[in-house]
């Protein structure tokens, strides 16, 4: 099966727990974009749901699809969030936020009563950190940030965009750190929780929902 299947599968497995009347948080990300497509389907053959997008690009995807789109202010609490992940380990422990909505999406995800994760199989790993652990930080604090993350030995490197230093939809900036060969990674996420407006990383280890990795579901504690 290859991976478009994969996030197809995936994507509609997560939409069979949207009912009608529905609030539900809109991902960002590959996967989160098929999601979004079979939501839009599904709206168009009737379904009554309302999404809180986690990106700009996602809100653009959601109103090409037809769903109706309201803020996190109206919405309060959702009653479901769909997002992706760039990363999962045999744990279900994920890193997420690669595609630079990170601190959204981690906003939705908190504010959702249930969550659900979806990825294809090229996700999962042996360990975290083949994939670069983002960082959201102000743009004031950051370079107080990168020199903090670098006596922590993660290797920051602020993420560049055409040359230009990446900005996020909160205009904020991000590091990417190396967390490859860190061992306790639940003590490494709560230091880094810490750390004055750098609360932004998708370490994402505690987080209740499913992960549907291809065809196979599987029900899990992240």
């Amino acid at each position: 099966m290859n991976v478009e299947n994969e996030k197809w599968i995936a994507a509609i497995a997560s939409a069979d727990y949207v009912k009608n009347g529905m609030l539900v948080g809109l991902g960002s990300g590959s996967t989160a974009a098929f999601m979004i497509a079979e939501l839009g389907k599904r709206v168009a053959g009737g379904l009554i749901m309302k999404g809180i997008p986690s990106s700009d690009a996602t809100a653009k995807l959601a109103k090409q699809a037809g769903i109706s789109l309201i803020s996190l202010d109206d919405a309060g609490t959702m009653d479901i969030n769909i997002d992706g992940a760039d990363e999962f380990d045999p744990k279900f422990q994920l890193i997420k936020g690669g595609g630079g909505a990170l601190l959204r999406e981690k906003i939705l995800a908190h504010n959702s009563r249930f969550n659900i994760i979806i990825a294809d199989s090229g996700k999962k790993v042996d360990g975290l950190g083949k994939f670069k652990l983002p960082v959201e930080t102000i743009p004031f604090a950051t370079e107080i940030i990168i020199s903090e993350l670098h006596n922590m030995d993660l290797k920051p490197q602020l993420r560049m965009k055409n040359n230009e230093v990446y900005k996020t939809d909160e205009n904020n900036c991000i590091i990417d750190v190396d967390i490859f060969k860190k061992d306790d990674l639940q003590e490494l996420n709560n230091h880094l929780i810490q750390i004055p407006r750098c609360g932004g990383n998708r370490t994402f280890l505690n987080l209740y929902g499913y992960c549907f990795n291809g065809a196979r579901e599987q029900g899990c504690y992240l």
